[in-house]
């Protein structure tokens, strides 16, 4: 008995189309994490059965791969991937077959890119069908390429980076033939599309283990290909008396590895590029120093998203995450106006988790964290965001001309609010008067 569990609409599915005359078996990773016993994300199909087939079996359903054979079943509210048994044909663009021939599952698996993902369960007779040796790997924690490693890569370059993703998921080792592949192609990488570099990247960003999956990828040659500016953090210094660790490249691992397995994508990344700007900003003078590397990180950031297609709302947390990531060091000196303004800034939460990882990775004091953390508890909502006294229709009604002025002026206003100076309309109209006087002297 193997307790694989699959849900009852998936054991539906198979059900008909068995019925129907036709082989249908659950395939890949769902076979994986189910031996593994880790509940499955996905419960994916494989048939014998044509996609026209499938179609008329069920009443809910969408042709999402036609060329592959690929049909979206909707069945009790859930969708499943039913997919027909095929063999590849060349890949021409190192990431999709030119073209797909049905084959049987025994073909199936063998067109697929790791021993561990090219099992499949017969649901009826509970049983495992392995034609690559994918339960011995999951036995002994391998990740092996099926057949020639060289090929497989060849086909399709992402599964470089897809190696190096479940080896880090499932604490695997990395077949030796397999490694060597990966090291002698990794220049193939910067064929594959921005995008699914930046969707495998921020994958591994947010899974467990995603300091040793950053390992891997440098050095194996891949990090240069897709993150250069991030491969450029290793050998460089840091000072000791803050980054007892060692140089930007380990603190950087260091704090991938500490960081919470709840790690939103934007504050994952953040972490990853809060310190890209110190290789070109490295100096040393009475000590090792990285002036204006938080600016020039920003700007890399910038970029990097660009590069890797991010969108455009993530792109900005981003940024904002890398270039604030040092405002902690002032927090402490804040006038009180400057203080709540920062604390209720819309990424101040995932800064302020960066800040803590990032003194975790380093110096160890959590000083400016527990300062922030209590402020932030002491202080009223109300005082942090507290509602405007006056706008610009009644400063204007004070008779101060529209312009560029009323913004600052409302801005001067709220500062006093904040330090707790005034706290009613009247107080805002005199401090107005006083600070802004009115055109020819009225």
């Amino acid at each position: 008995m193997l307790n694989i569990k699959p849900p009852d609409a998936a054991i539906r599915i198979i059900r008909a189309l068995e019925a129907s005359g036709h082989r249908a078996l659950l395939a890949g990773g769902c076979v994986r994490d189910a031996l593994l016993g880790h509940e499955p994300k996905d419960w994916d199909i494989a048939t014998d059965a044509a996609p026209e087939a499938v179609q008329g079996l069920f009443p809910k359903t969408v042709a999402v791969g036609a060329q592959f054979g690929v049909v979206l079943v909707r069945v009790g509210g859930q969708e499943f991937e039913v997919a027909r048994f095929r063999e590849d044909g060349p890949y021409g663009d190192g990431r999709h077959p030119d073209s797909v021939r049905p084959s049987d599952e025994k073909g199936d698996a063998r067109r697929r890119d790791f021993t561990i993902n090219g099992m499949f369960y017969d649901v009826s007779n509970d049983q495992l069908l392995d034609y690559v040796g994918g339960r011995r790997d999951l036995d002994e924690g391998i990740i092996r390429a099926i057949g020639e490693p060289d090929s497989r890569f060849r086909e399709d370059h992402l599964r470089m980076m897809r190696a190096v993703r479940f080896s880090a998921r499932f604490g695997f080792a990395i077949e030796a033939a397999t490694a060597s592949s990966i090291e002698a192609h990794a220049e193939l990488i910067g064929k594959i599309s921005p995008e699914r570099i930046r969707d495998e990247l921020t994958i591994i960003l947010t899974q467990a283990n995603s300091d040793i999956a950053f390992a891997a990828l440098d050095s194996t040659g891949l990090l240069g290909h897709v993150l250069p500016e991030v491969a450029a953090m290793r050998g460089v210094a840091q000072p000791p008396e803050f980054h007892p660790e060692g140089d930007v490249w380990t603190h950087v691992l260091a704090m991938l590895r500490i960081k919470k397995r709840s790690a939103s994508p934007t504050l994952a990344w953040g972490i990853l590029l809060h310190d890209v700007g110190k290789p070109p900003t490295y100096t040393e003078t009475d000590r090792i120093r990285f002036n204006g590397h938080d600016k020039a990180g920003a700007a890399m950031s910038d970029a990097i998203c660009a590069r890797l297609r991010m969108p455009k709302a993530r792109a900005a947390r981003i940024r904002e995450l890398v270039a604030n990531h040092m405002r902690f060091m002032h927090v402490e000196k804040m006038r009180e106006a400057r203080l709540k303004r920062f604390l209720r800034e819309p990424y101040f939460e995932e800064l302020l988790e960066l800040h803590r990882v990032d003194c975790l990775a380093s110096h160890g004091n959590l000083r400016t964290h527990e300062f922030c953390t209590r402020k932030l508890g002491e202080i009223r909502e109300e005082a942090l965001r507290p509602p405007r006294l006056l706008d610009g229709r009644d400063l204007m009604a004070m008779g101060y001309p529209a312009g560029p002025k009323l913004g600052e002026i409302l801005f001067a206003l709220e500062d006093e609010q904040l330090e707790g100076r005034i706290s009613t309309g009247e107080e805002a109209r005199e401090f107005a008067r006083r600070h802004y006087p009115l055109p020819g002297g009225c």
